[in-house]
């Protein structure tokens, strides 16, 4: 494969259904690959260590890479002013805020409620289910929903606003796509205003509700402003929401693909924490990361100047043949296994252990209420670049 026209903005043909053969073409012929518009897609596990874990000269801040793309938007706004598009000192005050409501104590509190809501969603299942719609997506939002404070009957839309406003993120975004992050955006913080209002008036417990958290000054006595505030609730949605369900939905379609795997672990159950790792590496929920350089810097020894934007290409990195023994093998006891799914460095994920939880759990218990799934139809691919995922997963279920 010929990959010294590859361009993010305007993808070859089967990129999306199956991007691993180019991946690994950019790997041998050009893993740091310099796009038409002057940025750079690296593919590279070592070059993206050492990029997630250099902050000072790779920053995330993306205000001024993301003007031309969104214009004076709320996807501007939302996009600029959250977590992970930002730089210390708002990353700071935003993660400290975040990682005190995700102890790994107050995680291990939300794994019996887990447990619970995920059995009521396998016992509302029988005969064919969309693994997606009737499994995946619904677990994500009932955690971060508790997280949230969002009242049940409340949650309908989330979904949707999630899956509108991460569309957005895509290498090329059309103005329909464009429109509905923008809707997604504006009827979300007119939700949150109402919610806030309500958490002002009666708070919860910060120990476990990130809401009242993010509401509560940080140690030096400094606050999130009203925008940053809502800001981080979408945030914390989209984050939680989309990656995980591609998790679980990621796992139940590689363990039909793998009887083998599916045996293993269901004769040994210890292993869905391996699983779960294996599947973040074979196929990572999040495909694409982005930098953007601060000052000067060097790779293969080549100059590049401050300013030049660089695509961390995860899902290439996650089976770098440098890095991982067997990188198309399909290993659920696979160790070491340091893939690069939760990024790394002061931008690694926030919710990572809460995300593994969450897969453990809804793999486990899947396994043990259906040992004898079948794919009853081609899953339908999620065709995005940056998220990696299902759409739709029909499955016959047995008893």
């Amino acid at each position: 494969m010929d990959v010294s026209g590859f361009d993010l903005a305007r993808l070859p043909p089967g990129f999306l259904a199956d991007p691993y053969p180019t991946y690994r073409a950019l790997q041998e012929q050009s893993p740091v690959k310099r796009m038409p518009d002057g940025s750079l897609f690296l593919t590279r596990h070592a070059d993206l260590s050492r990029i997630y874990r250099d902050a000072a000269i790779f920053g995330s801040t993306k205000a001024e890479e993301f003007r031309p793309k969104f214009g004076d938007t709320p996807l501007y706004q939302h996009h600029t002013t959250s977590l992970v598009f930002n730089d210390p000192p708002l990353h700071t005050r935003v993660r400290r805020l975040i990682a005190g409501a995700l102890t790994p104590r107050a995680i291990a509190g939300m794994e019996p409620g887990l447990a619970l809501a995920v059995d009521a969603l396998l016992d509302r299942m029988g005969g064919h289910a969309d693994l997606i719609e009737d499994y995946a997506a619904a677990i994500p939002i009932e955690v971060i929903g508790n997280l949230l404070g969002v009242p049940p009957n409340e949650r309908g839309p989330l979904r949707g606003w999630s899956l509108a406003i991460l569309g957005a993120l895509e290498p090329v975004v059309t103005p329909d796509a464009a429109a509905r992050g923008n809707q997604a955006v504006t009827d979300f913080l007119a939700y949150l205003d109402v919610l806030t209002a309500a958490r002002r008036a009666r708070p919860g417990d910060p120990a476990q509700d990130v809401l009242t958290r993010l509401m509560q000054a940080d140690p030096s006595g400094d606050r999130l402003t009203h925008a940053e505030l809502l800001h981080n609730c979408i945030f914390l949605l989209n984050a939680g929401h989309e990656t995980t369900t591609n998790l679980i939905g990621n796992a139940l379609v590689l363990l039909a693909r793998h009887p083998g795997a599916r045996a293993r672990l269901l004769a040994d159950p210890t292993l869905a924490a391996s699983t779960v790792e294996e599947v973040l590496r074979y196929e990572s929920s999040n495909q694409l990361g982005n930098r953007a350089a601060t000052a000067s810097f060097e790779i293969e020894g080549a100059a590049y100047p401050a300013g030049t934007r660089i695509t961390l290409c995860i899902g290439a990195a996650n089976r770098d043949p440098a890095a991982f023994p067997d990188p198309d093998t399909f290993d659920i006891a696979r160790t070491p296994n340091r893939h690069l799914a939760f990024a790394a460095g002061i931008h690694h994920c926030a919710g990572m252990s809460l995300a593994r939880m969450e897969g453990a759990v809804a793999i486990a218990r899947f396994l043990r209420r259906f040992p004898g799934y079948a794919l009853s139809a081609p899953p339908t691919p999620g065709m995005r670049a940056r998220f990696r995922g299902y759409a739709c997963i029909p499955c016959a279920l047995d008893g």
